[in-house]
């Protein structure tokens, strides 16, 4: 587990809003559970921090002065796949956050949230949580719903009916919200080896997301 004062989760932070990051690196720094690693102030920036630093989660903006967190995204996806972004803005646009979701964001947060929040989200989605409200959570599924119901029902359904034994076991650990190193020691075999099966999952059932695999799953049948 991460968040420890021995292994604290490294974190990289991109704004352009010299305050709010002030704000959030006070927070961060002032808690030994979590470590600022490095911070950047447009896209052009953030990509160079992506490839050049080690980290566990990505607190990105959504609009930056030179471009769209979605781009990030994107690359974070590619360069660091096993690193988590959270996504912090001052609006909570529905189209927004739900095209940062389906990038792989697993947390979002209002830059006008209260004291303590970032320290908390960098922690929940650090050890595989995810942080976002209710309400918001709700909104989201119900447009995800909406947006994916046709494509899931034609979607062929081959690919996902090959889940093997072990893949399908660990998706419904997945689905009831256990980390990748709770599964592992569940099933006494490595994290390494369950991020392995999580991969192979998402290549199948054509996912980018763990929120994205459950969903797919459930409405296929297959949990």
């Amino acid at each position: 587990m991460v968040g420890q004062e021995a292994k604290p989760v490294r974190v990289l932070l991109v704004d352009d809003d010299e305050h709010v990051r002030r704000v959030i690196a006070q927070e961060l720094m002032g808690d030994p559970r979590t470590l600022l690693i490095a911070q950047a102030t447009s896209v052009r920036e953030g990509r160079k921090a992506i490839k050049q630093h080690e980290f566990d989660v990505l607190l990105v903006d959504i609009n930056l002065g030179d471009g769209l967190g979605f781009e990030l995204l994107e690359y974070l996806h590619t360069v660091r796949p096993q690193a988590q972004a959270v996504v912090i803005s001052v609006m909570e646009s529905d189209d927004q956050l739900l095209r940062a979701f389906e990038l792989g964001a697993t947390g979002y947060l209002g830059k006008n949230s209260w004291f303590g929040s970032y320290l908390q989200a960098v922690l929940q989605v650090a050890n595989g949580g995810a942080s976002i409200t209710p309400t918001l959570a709700r909104r989201l599924l119900q447009r995800f719903d909406r947006a994916h119901a046709v494509e899931s029902a034609r979607r062929p359904k081959d690919e996902a009916e090959h889940l093997s034994v072990r893949e399908k076991e660990i998706l419904s650990l997945v689905a009831s919200g256990y980390t990748s190193a709770e599964i592992g020691a569940r099933l006494l075999i490595s994290t390494l080896t369950v991020n392995t099966h999580v991969r192979n999952i998402y290549r199948k059932l054509q996912v980018r997301t763990r929120a994205q695999a459950v969903r797919f799953a459930s409405l296929w049948g297959l949990l």
